[in-house]
């Protein structure tokens, strides 16, 4: 798995704030001790690779990287070549899905946290 992630690793925040880096998430995934041929599959078996990624702490930065590479193959971020396409397509203007999806999720944890202190 080292090599399909290889190129992951140095992967910093954009906007260069060293407190923010995560230079190492793909040390954290996941899919790290699956066999790389499980998730560069074809067709549906693509779909079940997916569940690798269900639970995994780093599946945003995964995903950022192979949206912002324009990688082809393979699942990546819990999403399948189709999927990953499809959504390239949907928003062509965006110039750094890392950025995106970051400020998607703290918006989204903020939401849950909002929430819960409601419930309480």
């Amino acid at each position: 798995m080292k090599d399909r992630l290889s190129d992951c690793g140095s992967v910093g925040h954009e906007d260069g704030d060293p407190a923010q880096a995560d230079t190492h998430w793909s040390e954290r995934a996941a899919c790290l001790s699956t066999d790389p041929d499980e998730l560069f599959v074809r067709g549906a078996a693509q779909n079940s690779s997916k569940t690798v990624c269900a639970d995994c702490d780093v599946r945003t930065e995964c995903l950022a990287q192979a949206l912002d590479q324009r990688i082809e193959h393979g699942v990546w971020g819990g999403m399948t070549e189709r999927q990953r396409r499809a959504l390239l397509r949907r928003r062509p203007k965006v110039t750094s899905w890392r950025r995106l999806l970051e400020a998607a999720r703290l918006e989204h944890q903020r939401k849950t946290e909002a929430n819960r202190c409601v419930q309480v």
